[in-house]
Protein backbone atom coordinates (compact mmCIF):
# COMPACT_ATOMS: atom_id res chain seq x y z
CA UNK A 1 0.00 0.00 0.00
CA UNK A 2 1.23 3.16 -0.60
CA UNK A 3 1.34 6.43 1.92
CA UNK A 4 -2.02 7.81 0.79
CA UNK A 5 -4.07 4.33 0.98
CA UNK A 6 -2.34 3.60 4.18
CA UNK A 7 -3.59 7.34 5.45
CA UNK A 8 -6.95 6.52 3.92
CA UNK A 9 -7.37 3.43 5.41
CA UNK A 10 -6.65 4.65 8.79
CA UNK A 11 -8.99 7.33 8.39
CA UNK A 12 -11.82 5.48 7.25
CA UNK A 13 -11.44 2.63 10.13
CA UNK A 14 -11.22 5.78 12.35
CA UNK A 15 -14.53 7.22 11.11
CA UNK A 16 -16.39 3.65 11.52
CA UNK A 17 -14.29 2.65 14.63
CA UNK A 18 -17.72 3.97 16.72
CA UNK A 19 -19.50 1.05 14.92
CA UNK A 20 -16.10 -1.62 14.99
CA UNK A 21 -16.57 -0.96 18.84
CA UNK A 22 -20.26 -1.15 19.35
CA UNK A 23 -20.56 -3.70 17.12
CA UNK A 24 -17.95 -5.85 19.24
CA UNK A 25 -19.39 -5.03 22.76
CA UNK A 26 -22.48 -4.94 22.47
CA UNK A 27 -23.41 -7.60 19.39
CA UNK A 28 -20.60 -9.73 18.95
CA UNK A 29 -19.06 -10.27 22.19
CA UNK A 30 -23.06 -11.09 23.99
CA UNK A 31 -23.88 -13.38 20.82
CA UNK A 32 -20.65 -15.20 21.73
CA UNK A 33 -21.30 -15.07 25.03
CA UNK A 34 -24.62 -16.47 25.43
CA UNK A 35 -23.44 -19.03 23.49
CA UNK A 36 -21.07 -20.56 25.63
CA UNK A 37 -23.26 -19.78 28.91
CA UNK A 38 -26.21 -22.28 26.94
CA UNK A 39 -23.50 -25.24 27.40
CA UNK A 40 -23.09 -24.14 31.38
CA UNK A 41 -24.63 -23.58 34.69
CA UNK A 42 -24.81 -20.03 35.31
CA UNK A 43 -26.73 -17.75 38.03
CA UNK A 44 -24.51 -14.95 37.77
CA UNK A 45 -23.51 -14.79 41.08
CA UNK A 46 -21.17 -17.83 40.97
CA UNK A 47 -18.59 -18.51 37.65
CA UNK A 48 -20.59 -20.05 34.90
CA UNK A 49 -20.07 -24.50 35.12
CA UNK A 50 -19.67 -26.06 32.23
CA UNK A 51 -22.48 -28.76 31.66
CA UNK A 52 -22.50 -29.71 27.80
CA UNK A 53 -25.90 -30.53 26.77
CA UNK A 54 -27.26 -31.02 30.10
CA UNK A 55 -29.75 -27.46 29.60
CA UNK A 56 -30.64 -28.54 25.94
CA UNK A 57 -31.24 -32.45 27.30
CA UNK A 58 -33.49 -30.89 30.25
CA UNK A 59 -35.44 -28.42 28.09
CA UNK A 60 -36.32 -31.30 25.42
CA UNK A 61 -36.84 -34.31 28.31
CA UNK A 62 -37.15 -33.04 31.40
CA UNK A 63 -39.46 -29.47 31.68
CA UNK A 64 -43.27 -30.10 30.45
CA UNK A 65 -43.25 -26.36 30.69
CA UNK A 66 -41.18 -25.64 27.91
CA UNK A 67 -42.86 -27.82 25.02
CA UNK A 68 -45.89 -25.87 26.34
CA UNK A 69 -44.34 -22.02 26.07
CA UNK A 70 -43.28 -23.51 22.46
CA UNK A 71 -47.51 -24.63 21.52
CA UNK A 72 -48.58 -21.45 23.03
CA UNK A 73 -46.24 -19.37 20.98
CA UNK A 74 -46.45 -21.81 17.75
CA UNK A 75 -50.00 -21.12 18.37
CA UNK A 76 -50.37 -17.69 18.50
CA UNK A 77 -47.94 -17.38 15.17
CA UNK A 78 -50.37 -19.91 12.96
CA UNK A 79 -53.40 -17.59 14.14
CA UNK A 80 -51.67 -14.08 14.33
CA UNK A 81 -49.77 -13.78 11.18
CA UNK A 82 -52.19 -15.15 9.09
CA UNK A 83 -55.10 -12.72 10.19
CA UNK A 84 -52.25 -10.08 10.38
CA UNK A 85 -51.83 -10.16 7.16
CA UNK A 86 -55.06 -10.66 5.48
CA UNK A 87 -56.65 -7.76 7.29
CA UNK A 88 -53.54 -5.41 6.65
CA UNK A 89 -54.20 -6.26 2.73
CA UNK A 90 -57.90 -5.79 2.87
CA UNK A 91 -57.80 -2.13 4.45
CA UNK A 92 -54.50 -1.26 1.92
CA UNK A 93 -56.62 -2.29 -0.41
CA UNK A 94 -59.56 -0.22 0.88
CA UNK A 95 -57.50 2.80 1.42
CA UNK A 96 -55.70 2.89 -1.83
CA UNK A 97 -58.61 4.15 -3.53
CA UNK A 98 -58.10 7.40 -5.36
CA UNK A 99 -61.43 9.44 -3.01
CA UNK A 100 -61.53 12.46 -1.40
CA UNK A 101 -59.73 12.71 2.43
CA UNK A 102 -58.51 9.13 1.80
CA UNK A 103 -54.86 10.47 3.73
CA UNK A 104 -57.18 11.16 6.99
CA UNK A 105 -58.35 7.30 6.95
CA UNK A 106 -54.66 6.24 6.35
CA UNK A 107 -53.51 8.00 9.39
CA UNK A 108 -56.71 6.91 11.64
CA UNK A 109 -55.88 3.21 10.75
CA UNK A 110 -51.67 3.53 11.53
CA UNK A 111 -52.43 5.51 14.41
CA UNK A 112 -52.60 2.23 16.75
CA UNK A 113 -49.22 0.24 15.45
CA UNK A 114 -47.43 3.71 17.20
CA UNK A 115 -49.11 3.56 20.26
CA UNK A 116 -46.70 2.49 22.90
CA UNK A 117 -47.03 -0.98 23.09
CA UNK A 118 -47.33 -0.94 27.05
CA UNK A 119 -49.84 1.39 26.67
CA UNK A 120 -51.89 0.02 24.06
CA UNK A 121 -51.25 -3.40 26.65
CA UNK A 122 -53.50 -1.52 29.25
CA UNK A 123 -56.21 0.05 27.29
CA UNK A 124 -56.79 -3.74 26.08
CA UNK A 125 -56.85 -5.49 29.29
CA UNK A 126 -59.76 -3.03 30.23
CA UNK A 127 -61.53 -3.62 26.95
CA UNK A 128 -61.13 -7.67 27.48
CA UNK A 129 -62.12 -7.15 31.34
CA UNK A 130 -64.86 -10.26 31.77
CA UNK A 131 -66.79 -8.18 33.81
CA UNK A 132 -66.84 -3.94 33.32
CA UNK A 133 -64.69 -4.37 29.83
CA UNK A 134 -66.63 -2.45 26.77
CA UNK A 135 -66.70 -5.41 24.77
CA UNK A 136 -68.76 -7.75 27.21
CA UNK A 137 -70.50 -4.72 28.31
CA UNK A 138 -71.66 -4.11 24.12
CA UNK A 139 -72.84 -8.66 24.40
CA UNK A 140 -74.50 -7.93 27.41
CA UNK A 141 -76.38 -4.50 26.65
CA UNK A 142 -77.25 -5.01 22.95
CA UNK A 143 -77.79 -8.85 22.69
CA UNK A 144 -78.26 -9.88 26.42
CA UNK A 145 -75.74 -12.56 26.46
CA UNK A 146 -72.73 -12.84 29.10
CA UNK A 147 -69.70 -12.89 27.16
CA UNK A 148 -66.33 -15.09 27.90
CA UNK A 149 -63.75 -14.31 30.40
CA UNK A 150 -61.40 -13.35 27.73
CA UNK A 151 -58.18 -12.58 29.13
CA UNK A 152 -58.81 -14.31 32.16
CA UNK A 153 -60.10 -17.76 30.60
CA UNK A 154 -57.86 -20.21 29.83
CA UNK A 155 -59.51 -21.05 26.67
CA UNK A 156 -59.85 -17.70 25.35
CA UNK A 157 -56.96 -16.39 26.54
CA UNK A 158 -54.91 -16.92 23.51
CA UNK A 159 -57.58 -16.22 20.94
CA UNK A 160 -57.99 -12.67 23.02
CA UNK A 161 -54.11 -12.07 21.97
CA UNK A 162 -54.99 -12.76 18.60
CA UNK A 163 -57.66 -10.72 18.39
CA UNK A 164 -55.62 -8.09 20.14
CA UNK A 165 -52.50 -8.53 17.64
CA UNK A 166 -54.88 -7.16 14.39
CA UNK A 167 -54.68 -3.75 16.25
CA UNK A 168 -51.25 -2.65 15.17
CA UNK A 169 -51.61 -3.83 11.38
CA UNK A 170 -50.96 -0.28 10.34
CA UNK A 171 -47.62 -0.88 10.03
CA UNK A 172 -47.86 -3.81 7.26
CA UNK A 173 -50.69 -1.79 5.99
CA UNK A 174 -48.31 1.21 5.08
CA UNK A 175 -46.05 -1.55 3.16
CA UNK A 176 -48.91 -3.04 1.12
CA UNK A 177 -50.26 0.67 0.24
CA UNK A 178 -46.11 1.24 -0.85
CA UNK A 179 -46.48 -2.22 -2.63
CA UNK A 180 -49.98 -1.28 -4.16
CA UNK A 181 -48.35 1.59 -5.89
CA UNK A 182 -45.62 -0.32 -7.35
CA UNK A 183 -48.11 -2.37 -9.30
CA UNK A 184 -48.00 -1.29 -13.00
CA UNK A 185 -51.55 0.44 -14.58
CA UNK A 186 -50.84 -0.75 -17.99
CA UNK A 187 -51.49 -4.78 -16.04
CA UNK A 188 -54.64 -3.17 -15.03
CA UNK A 189 -55.54 -1.10 -18.43
CA UNK A 190 -54.76 -5.27 -20.15
CA UNK A 191 -56.80 -6.76 -17.95
CA UNK A 192 -60.07 -4.01 -19.13
CA UNK A 193 -59.60 -5.00 -22.14
CA UNK A 194 -60.04 -8.34 -21.40
CA UNK A 195 -63.05 -7.92 -19.66
CA UNK A 196 -61.62 -8.83 -16.33
CA UNK A 197 -63.85 -8.02 -13.28
CA UNK A 198 -62.39 -6.26 -9.74
CA UNK A 199 -62.25 -10.31 -8.79
CA UNK A 200 -60.15 -11.58 -11.78
CA UNK A 201 -57.86 -8.38 -11.42
CA UNK A 202 -57.08 -9.16 -7.70
CA UNK A 203 -56.13 -12.30 -8.78
CA UNK A 204 -54.37 -12.55 -11.92
CA UNK A 205 -52.76 -9.16 -11.27
CA UNK A 206 -52.83 -7.10 -8.02
CA UNK A 207 -52.47 -10.53 -5.39
CA UNK A 208 -49.13 -12.08 -7.57
CA UNK A 209 -47.64 -8.23 -8.15
CA UNK A 210 -47.88 -8.36 -4.08
CA UNK A 211 -45.99 -11.66 -3.32
CA UNK A 212 -42.74 -10.31 -2.80
CA UNK A 213 -44.52 -7.35 -0.11
CA UNK A 214 -46.52 -10.50 1.25
CA UNK A 215 -43.33 -12.19 1.79
CA UNK A 216 -41.42 -9.49 3.66
CA UNK A 217 -44.97 -8.82 6.19
CA UNK A 218 -45.20 -12.61 6.98
CA UNK A 219 -41.32 -13.22 7.40
CA UNK A 220 -41.43 -9.86 9.71
CA UNK A 221 -44.51 -11.11 11.38
CA UNK A 222 -43.66 -14.82 12.01
CA UNK A 223 -40.01 -13.12 13.41
CA UNK A 224 -42.34 -10.60 15.97
CA UNK A 225 -44.80 -13.90 17.07
CA UNK A 226 -41.89 -15.98 17.88
CA UNK A 227 -40.36 -13.03 20.06
CA UNK A 228 -44.19 -11.45 21.29
CA UNK A 229 -43.48 -10.71 25.14
CA UNK A 230 -44.64 -6.92 26.51
CA UNK A 231 -47.96 -7.43 25.70
CA UNK A 232 -48.69 -10.34 27.99
CA UNK A 233 -45.86 -9.81 30.72
CA UNK A 234 -47.90 -6.78 30.90
CA UNK A 235 -51.23 -8.15 31.16
CA UNK A 236 -50.79 -10.83 33.24
CA UNK A 237 -48.16 -9.28 35.75
CA UNK A 238 -45.31 -11.53 33.83
CA UNK A 239 -47.39 -15.12 35.41
CA UNK A 240 -48.19 -16.29 32.07
CA UNK A 241 -51.59 -17.12 33.19
CA UNK A 242 -54.14 -18.44 33.77
CA UNK A 243 -52.79 -22.09 34.25
CA UNK A 244 -50.02 -20.93 32.14
CA UNK A 245 -51.89 -20.04 28.99
CA UNK A 246 -50.35 -17.26 27.88
CA UNK A 247 -46.66 -18.69 28.64
CA UNK A 248 -45.48 -17.85 25.46
CA UNK A 249 -41.65 -18.97 24.81
CA UNK A 250 -39.89 -15.30 25.25
CA UNK A 251 -41.77 -15.17 28.46
CA UNK A 252 -40.67 -18.59 29.45
CA UNK A 253 -37.33 -17.27 28.69
CA UNK A 254 -37.28 -14.03 30.42
CA UNK A 255 -38.79 -15.92 33.48
CA UNK A 256 -35.88 -18.56 33.48
CA UNK A 257 -33.19 -15.66 33.15
CA UNK A 258 -34.48 -12.47 35.49
CA UNK A 259 -36.77 -14.54 37.78
CA UNK A 260 -34.47 -17.58 38.96
CA UNK A 261 -31.35 -16.89 37.35
CA UNK A 262 -30.74 -19.82 35.12
CA UNK A 263 -29.15 -17.81 32.79
CA UNK A 264 -27.16 -21.15 31.09
CA UNK A 265 -30.69 -22.40 30.97
CA UNK A 266 -32.23 -19.08 29.78
CA UNK A 267 -29.36 -18.84 26.85
CA UNK A 268 -29.95 -22.60 25.53
CA UNK A 269 -33.76 -21.76 25.00
CA UNK A 270 -32.54 -18.15 22.98
CA UNK A 271 -30.55 -20.18 20.71
CA UNK A 272 -33.37 -22.56 20.38
CA UNK A 273 -35.49 -19.70 19.44
CA UNK A 274 -32.69 -17.96 17.39
CA UNK A 275 -32.59 -21.45 15.52
CA UNK A 276 -36.15 -22.09 15.16
CA UNK A 277 -36.57 -18.47 13.46
CA UNK A 278 -33.87 -19.11 11.38
CA UNK A 279 -35.31 -22.34 9.66
CA UNK A 280 -38.54 -21.06 9.80
CA UNK A 281 -36.94 -18.01 7.41
CA UNK A 282 -34.89 -20.22 5.34
CA UNK A 283 -37.77 -22.23 4.80
CA UNK A 284 -40.00 -19.43 3.39
CA UNK A 285 -37.34 -17.89 1.14
CA UNK A 286 -36.88 -21.51 -0.14
CA UNK A 287 -40.41 -21.93 -1.06
CA UNK A 288 -41.11 -18.62 -2.13
CA UNK A 289 -39.30 -19.18 -5.29
CA UNK A 290 -42.76 -20.95 -6.71
CA UNK A 291 -44.73 -18.59 -5.17
CA UNK A 292 -43.30 -15.23 -5.56
CA UNK A 293 -43.21 -12.69 -8.77
CA UNK A 294 -41.11 -9.98 -9.48
CA UNK A 295 -41.89 -7.46 -12.07
CA UNK A 296 -39.67 -7.38 -15.27
CA UNK A 297 -38.84 -11.33 -14.84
Amino acid sequence: MTRMERRNTRNGLLFASPYIVGFVVFILYPLGASLYYSFCQYNVIMPPAWVGLENFHELFFQDPLFWKALYNTVYFAVFSVPLSLAFSLSLALLLNQKLRGMAVYRTLFFLPSIVPIVASAVLWLWVLNPESGLINGMLRQFLGVEGPGWIADEHWAKPSLVVMSLWAVGGAMVIFLAGLADVPETLYEVADIDGAGRWAKFRHVTLPMLTPTILFNLIMGLIGAFQYFTQVYVMTGGKGGPVDSTMFYALYLYRNSFYYLRMGYASAMAWLLFVVILAATLLLLTTSKRWVHYHGE
